[in-house]
């Protein structure tokens, strides 16, 4: 049996821990179109006291694939992430595969960020291929033999789910996530097609509605034993 004060404390801690949840999937929704995005979620956990706790854990399952036809996008199909580097040498890494020609020729982020250790495409190059693999190879004519040019590297972690968000969809690892490793035979690429988010439209639309009623029922709580105390303060006096 609870005190009114146990009432008040816990209906805080569950108006609490739906508010902090609802911020993730609110983030999760405005996320719905960014390439690559692993949607993060807040799993409740209810403590032995009878309070509720929470951990955040990010959904790296695999994202639908779609076609764009742009030789310079390029999907995941896989586990793993493509490190980039950033003007001032900071490394990151990202499943995010919509790539530009940028300075000099080479192969960037759409802000700027070299893929890998640089992969620079001729300008005058009659066209150029994205391997599964990463290999990188262009063709100067129709007929023409192609020449490999660099390859994007694919790295893994041994634990993903403890990698640090850096910014711009972009990762960096910590102590728990381990350091980067490189995958040297795998057929994860695809050129001309990119990776949507992960998040579940549906689910993510679910969750709010049953967060909201949550909230309101604590507040409900809340306010019924405020009333209470009134009413026993006016019956003292």
């Amino acid at each position: 049996m609870y005190s009114m004060q146990g009432i008040v404390r816990k209906s805080v801690n569950n108006a609490t821990n739906q508010f902090e949840r609802l911020g993730y999937v609110a983030n999760n929704l405005a996320n719905l179109n960014t390439r690559g995005y692993k949607a993060v979620n807040f799993e409740e956990l209810l403590k032995e006291d009878g309070y509720i706790t929470g951990a955040v854990r990010s959904d790296y399952s695999q994202g639908s694939i779609q076609i764009t036809s742009n030789p310079y996008d390029v999907a995941i199909n896989g586990v793993g992430f493509i490190p980039v580097v950033s003007p001032d040498g900071q490394v990151a890494y990202t499943r995010d595969g919509a790539f530009k020609q940028g300075k000099n020729g080479y192969l960037m982020t759409t802000d700027d960020w070299i893929v890998g250790e640089g992969i620079k495409i001729p300008a005058n190059c009659y066209k150029f291929e994205i391997k599964p693999d990463g290999r990188v190879l262009v063709y100067d004519g129709a007929t023409a033999k192609p020449k490999q040019i660099g390859t994007i590297p694919l790295v893994r972690f041994e634990s993903q789910e403890n990698l640090e968000q850096f910014g711009m969809n972009k990762l960096v690892p910590t102590a728990d996530s381990g350091e980067p490793m490189l995958v040297k035979e795998h057929d994860c690429f695809c050129q001309n097609n990119l990776e949507n988010a992960n998040t579940n439209i549906y689910s993510s639309v679910n969750d709010m509605l049953r967060m909201n009623a949550s909230m309101i029922a604590s507040m409900r709580m809340m306010k019924v034993v405020d009333d209470m105390y009134n009413k026993a303060i006016n019956i003292r006096e």
